[in-house]
């Protein structure tokens, strides 16, 4: 039986209500028995829930690709499009896992024809947007395309998709689109927990499956609703290519841990991983804080520089396998951050076979020495342990007890994956 969709949003309203009130006090940086069951508790209530609106069967893991706004703006073209699929190709980084090819804003006509569908800038995108998608799956990829849930979008520069949902999500379907990205720029006003919704149904009526990513902004927690509305969720403003910005998204996203599992991920916005803002150091804690927070983004992993004309530098960080097998960990649970001492750092989660991700960061101005301890990162404290370095891609010939300890260079990190043996 087909339930109408006032009601379908009427209900889910209710549960985030009461998922709220149940779960807002498990948010936590402890890695618990107590947690881990709850934890099992949300995936069922929230699965159960999830038929309500959106089961498109995607985001099993977090999605891995290319986003063209952080490094091109308003200048994206088919001509970079098509270039940057190549180039995940010829890099090898989409054997690795990046397959989306995003193209994000200004890439319409400020008006829409007269049948009021989306117009593909002459300019900018002369071939249009079937021919285009044609050409990256061509490449083994997938393409994702950019509206708003408002009149227009952020820039000004094209129309948002506000009253126009089911229109616009069929024209999507009929180009091969797999991915939406999805502002909250221009609107109505009302709340995006009305707007939100009015797409996601017509995604799933348009006939093919379509990553949604909410780009809401963390503007009403869509960490607490989202699951059911989309396949990942803003959960901070925008970033900029810079330590602060950087850090400042992972601590607003790391609140919501408990609120990521498969099918639906916390999105703390693109990497800035070559765009020249960072030194290398800081670029490693900003790719290594992604991944083990199961983020690429819209961030789950998603490359924010240009990939044609990358550094080997940079390759070195967005292409380390070991890094990113962390992140696409099939049990898909976030990393906390389990300890903090002023600017030191140890962050850490849950991987299969009984292993765990380590992560230890140093803030700070000076080189210190950071211990990440048993006890605080879900370890039996008599655990013997192999630790391997998957920045140096190499396993210690130490074996750990109750502790592990790491000199950590100013705005520096080491990651590990440590494994008990004994």
């Amino acid at each position: 039986m087909e339930i109408p969709g006032g009601i379908k949003l009427t209900v889910l309203l209710m549960l985030v209500m009461i998922n709220y009130g149940r779960c807002s006090s498990s948010i936590s940086s402890s890695m618990n028995n107590s947690s881990e069951k709850a934890h099992k508790v949300n995936n069922v209530r929230h699965d159960s829930y999830r038929r309500f609106l959106l089961s498109n069967g995607l985001a099993l893991t977090p999605p891995m690709g290319w986003n063209s706004w952080n490094h091109f703006g308003c200048g994206v073209t088919e001509k970079i499009v098509k270039e940057t699929a190549d180039a995940l190709v010829s890099t090898g980084l989409s054997k690795l896992g990046y397959k989306y090819v995003n193209i994000d804003d200004c890439w319409a006509e400020l008006t829409r024809d007269d049948k009021g569908n989306f117009v593909p800038k002459e300019s900018t995108f002369p071939s249009g947007m079937k021919a285009l998608a044609d050409y990256v799956h061509s490449k083994g990829l997938n393409i994702g395309i950019y509206s708003a849930a408002g009149y227009k979008t952020c820039s000004q520069k094209m129309p948002g998709s506000l009253g126009f949902e089911e229109q616009d999500a069929k024209t999507f379907a009929s180009w091969g689109i797999d991915y939406l990205k999805y502002d909250n720029c221009n609107n109505d006003r009302s709340k995006p927990t009305v707007r939100y919704p009015v797409m996601t149904r017509a995604l799933m009526k348009a006939g093919r499956p379509i990553f949604f990513s909410l780009c809401e902004w963390g503007d009403m927690h869509p960490a607490l609703w989202g699951y059911q509305v989309g396949n990942s969720w803003r959960t901070t403003d925008d970033i900029s290519d810079n330590w602060e910005s950087m850090v400042t998204r992972a601590d607003m996203n790391e609140f919501y841990a408990d609120y990521a599992r498969p099918g639906g991920w916390n999105d703390p916005d693109m990497l800035e991983v070559g765009n020249g803002g960072m030194s290398k150091d800081e670029y490693i804690v900003h790719f290594s804080i992604w991944a083990i927070s199961k983020q690429i983004t819209q961030a789950p992993l998603l490359i924010g520089c240009d990939v044609r004309n990358m550094t080997q530098e940079t390759m070195g960080i967005i292409g380390n396998e070991e890094v990113i097998a962390v992140n696409q960990d099939p049990l898909g649970i976030q990393a906390k951050k389990v300890r903090m001492e002023g600017g030191l750092e140890v962050w850490a989660g849950p991987l299969t076979n009984y292993t765990v991700a380590l992560l230890i960061v140093n803030r700070g101005a000076v080189t210190m020495s950071i211990t990440a301890h048993w006890d605080d990162i879900g370890l039996p404290m008599d655990s013997i342990v192999e630790a391997r370095d998957l920045w140096e891609h190499k396993t210690l010939e130490q074996r750990f007890v109750q502790n592990l300890t790491a000199s950590v260079d100013s705005h520096g990190s080491k990651m590990y994956v440590l494994k008990p043996i004994a």
